[in-house]
């Protein structure tokens, strides 16, 4: 017998926005929600995706429109027209929450609720341990989680597939299957079909025991969770990870820390991390090079440069820009070049020219293979690279870093770097005054 009131505890007008998908879980979910609805006055918000992958779809879409009207329920839907990401199931998890989220702030909505049952967290756990994951990752996922200002509910994480499909028969509720649930392309069809049905025949409450592991997994993170929080408080630096101080922590909270990192770029629960990925890391904060990086799914990169790690999503690099200086310049770097009439200032930020010494007009680039600079006090030239270096320019900072230039190609000033032989003592001769802020 099923009883939403066992495993949620309902309050006089939530008001709640219900997932449903119009499959045989969500459609009981909703009914379940629509029995209890008089009597603790509930405010439901029906928000229904279409991921656009199935003819039928639009079809589900439209009765499920129906039935929020006869039903008197305010009905939200929203169309994936495009996907982007090679994991199919991943990119429709964040679009279809970050629509959730939406909705729950158009109606000042308190709960997500979502029809995730004892089947799912058993093929969530099952493909965790086998792709490899951390204590919180290997727990699958909870049946509440606070949001901050909003909480997720799944109040039947503690019943079967099977028993909620008996529970439509029994109480006539109409519901679609999606075909696509058959396919054997998508990995967790692989787990539902051949894994699941194997360990119901050794136990029918197989599930139950799953949800007891998850539990008690759940409970162990609770307590590392605080020794975590410590540590990363001990080698945060800013944004980033102090390699140094990283590298004292015991083994396993070095490798919790990561995956806290982590889990800002994948709210998908790290699903796409692997053991591989989190050992890659570790291959990249032992290495020898100062300036390294690995790539992760979905667009992210580890980089090391020199003593610190950062986590960062790859964006459209600009390789390279060339602009001709007139009196202020704005970089893609966030800074800014400008001619100045005065200044006291005699550090690398600043640069003074004779112009009877250099080729007008100047011009402000980014820096070119075999780039070399003769060096104020400096006999001889220096490479541009080896200058970065020396400096412990970060990699993803070279390639877009200001390099002037005059009009026939001599390197004048690295802003805020090194000053060529052609910069100029306060008490010289100079008519140019270059200000780099």
């Amino acid at each position: 017998m099923i009883n939403i009131e066992d495993y949620f505890t309902f309050h006089e007008e939530d008001r709640i926005v219900v997932g449903c998908s119009t499959g045989p879980d969500s459609m009981a979910l909703l009914d379940m929600l629509l029995k209890v609805r008089e009597k603790y006055h509930l405010f439901l918000i029906v928000a229904h995706v279409n991921h656009n992958v199935r003819r039928e779809s639009y079809q589900e879409a439209i009765f499920l429109k129906d039935y929020c009207e006869k039903n008197h329920l305010i009905f939200e839907s929203m169309v994936i027209e495009d996907y982007g990401d090679d994991n199919f199931h991943n990119e429709a998890r964040n679009i279809r929450y970050h629509f959730f989220e939406n909705i729950l702030h158009k109606y000042g909505a308190y709960y997500l609720m979502t029809a995730h049952h004892g089947d799912d967290l058993m093929e969530t756990i099952l493909m965790r341990m086998v792709r490899g994951s951390n204590l919180n990752g290997y727990s699958g996922f909870k049946s509440h989680i606070d949001m901050g200002d909003y909480v997720i509910a799944r109040p039947l994480i503690s019943y079967t597939k099977q028993q909620l499909e008996e529970y439509d028969q029994l109480n006539s509720v109409p519901f679609f299957v999606d075909s696509s649930n058959q396919k054997d392309v998508y990995t967790r069809n692989r787990y539902r079909k051949n894994i699941l049905p194997f360990l119901k025949e050794e136990d029918k409450d197989v599930h139950l025991k799953f949800l007891k592991f998850s539990e008690t997994l759940i409970e162990a993170n609770q307590f590392i969770e605080k020794v975590k929080k410590n540590a990363i408080q001990r080698v945060l630096e800013g944004d980033k990870i102090s390699i140094s101080s990283f590298l004292k922590e015991d083994e396993y909270i070095q490798k919790e820390i990561l995956y806290s990192f982590l889990s800002e770029f994948y709210p998908d629960d790290l699903l796409l991390l692997t053991d591989k990925h989190i050992d890659l890391i570790f291959q990249l904060i032992k290495s020898r090079k100062g300036n390294s990086f690995v790539n992760l799914p979905n667009g992210v990169m580890a980089q090391k440069e020199y003593d610190f790690l950062r986590l960062v999503r790859e964006v459209d690099d600009i390789s390279s820009y060339e602009i001709e200086f007139d009196q202020e310049v704005f970089l893609p770097n966030r800074h800014k070049i400008e001619k100045v009439n005065s200044l006291d200032d005699n550090s690398n930020d600043v640069c003074r020219l004779d112009s009877s010494e250099v080729s007008l007009p100047l011009i402000v680039r980014t820096r070119k293979l075999g780039d070399r600079i003769a060096v104020k006090g400096l006999h001889g030239s220096k490479k541009v690279k080896d200058i970065f270096i020396d400096k412990k320019i970060a990699l993803k900072d070279r390639d877009l870093w200001p390099i002037v230039v005059d009009s026939s190609g001599k390197i004048v000033w690295i802003p805020g770097i090194k000053k060529s032989k052609f910069d100029k003592p306060k008490l010289d001769k100079y008519d140019i005054i270059l200000k780099y802020s």
